[in-house]
């Protein structure tokens, strides 16, 4: 050994060199340590299902007139354990009458599968089926192993998201106190799926809905709505309605809830679509002109400037202008309701609901081939559960019982006017 190395040698910290040495005894007995507790764990298992059957077969090698069964061996079999199915030799009790016994806690075992819920999991988190083998924790060579292949990850995804799709699907909505409601379409290959965001007094989302259909036609709207009402999404009350401006939806909202509606147009889209028609030297200066009216504290105020603008659009270009008038009240009723400047902000646009539709995507952009409808509607519920989780309240939501008073003076206006014409109509 060379002088440096000695010198080396001499000046290493005593403690780095301990640490060295331990990290491959850490390993090991780490690897140690989950073989010992599945083993046991394992172990543990068999001798309760033993218990079990000497429950019902008396203790081995005794006689006992009041048995209910005797033993019949062992069987292979599986149990889930760690996102698979390992095998398992299942201890067997036989009845005075030749059939098989089941034992209680095998029967619980079988009953209480996980191995659905892991593998809905795994795939929603980003996954994929083919990978799936390799996110679990690897098992002891001697322990046989199934359930993890591409073909059972994806029947296990399809059985657990039809279930949570259904029981989603079927929640009463009764209970909760909407205000709000927003909705919007997400294209998938050739199908729409629109979906229905919901909004309580205390400013807290709630997914509504969903509903499939080939486009966002009225039929499609027609339905979803029919099925939000079914569901308990009440009629009685003003509701505060805010859509990107399709005039599917808008009708379809119209003719099933009449005037209790207040349709809130998104201004982002309403900007988005006047820029459409105009050059880009001009989207800036549009764009700044419309987002200053919309933060006008009067209908009227806003109304005029907007008015103004269409006008001096009218001749260079009139599609921009036509485009601007079309449902220009509906852009302000966020407006009329004279809401704080937060609240009134948050609930000028879509933007809640467009964070959904992006959180979906994120979840079903794997998918490579779509089969049709169903698919789709489930990885939409799954993307839905998933956003649902780091969903927050509504910027402004301290204010939402302004909200709830201007509606609620709206119903008073329209059960005043109805009151006013079945007067005329009895003196009549």
């Amino acid at each position: 050994m060379n002088k440096n190395a000695k010198t080396k040698k001499k000046n290493q910290d005593p403690t780095q060199a301990v640490g060295q040495m331990m990290m491959p005894l850490a390993v090991a007995i780490s690897q140690g340590l989950r073989e010992l507790v599945i083993d046991t764990g394992v172990s543990v298992v068999q001798q309760l299902l033993e218990d079990d059957r000497t429950e019902l077969c008396g203790q081995r090698y005794q006689h006992d007139p009041e048995r209910k069964a005797g033993r019949g061996g062992h069987a292979p079999s599986a149990l889930p354990f760690g996102g698979r199915k390992v095998q398992f030799r299942r201890p067997r009790a036989i009845g005075k009458d030749g059939h098989e016994v089941p034992l209680p806690l095998w029967q619980q075992l079988a009953e209480h599968d996980p191995l659905d819920d892991r593998a809905y999991e795994q795939m929603v988190v980003g996954v994929a089926t083919r990978k799936y083998h390799r996110s679990l924790e690897p098992m002891p060579e001697p322990m046989p192993e199934s359930g993890t292949s591409k073909s059972s990850v994806s029947r296990r995804f399809v059985r657990e998201s039809a279930k949570r799709l259904e029981h989603w699907l079927s929640r009463d909505l009764r209970e909760l106190d909407l205000v709000t409601v927003m909705v919007d379409g997400l294209h998938v290959t050739d199908h729409v799926v629109l979906c229905a965001l919901g909004i309580d007094a205390g400013g807290r989302k709630h997914v509504l809905g969903l509903w499939e259909g080939a486009t966002e036609n009225g039929a499609a709207c027609r339905a979803l709505l029919a099925d939000l009402v079914e569901r308990g999404l009440p009629t009685d009350r003003s509701l505060l309605w805010v859509i990107d401006g399709a005039k599917a939806l808008r009708s379809a909202i119209r003719n099933t809830f009449g005037q209790r509606s207040k349709v809130q147009r998104c201004q982002v889209h309403k900007r988005r679509n006047v820029e459409s028609h105009l050059p880009k030297r001009l989207h800036t200066q549009v764009g700044r002109a419309m987002s200053q009216a919309y933060k006008a504290k009067s209908v009227k105020t806003a109304k005029r400037q907007l008015t103004n603008l269409a006008r001096s659009l009218e001749q260079e270009h009139p599609g921009a202008a036509a485009s601007l008038r079309e449902g220009l009240d509906e852009t302000l009723t966020v407006v009329g309701l004279g809401l704080p400047k937060l609240l009134a902000r948050s609930l000028s646009t879509t933007n809640p609901i467009e964070n959904l539709m992006g959180r979906i995507r994120q979840v079903s952009h794997r998918v490579k081939r779509w089969q049709g409808g169903q698919m789709i509607l489930r990885w939409v519920a799954a993307g839905v559960g998933e956003a649902e989780q780091g969903f927050r309240r509504l910027k402004g939501y301290r204010n939402m019982p302004a909200l709830v008073d201007a509606l609620r003076r709206h119903d008073a206006e329209l059960n005043q006017e109805n009151q006013e014409l079945d007067s005329e109509a009895l003196v009549a």
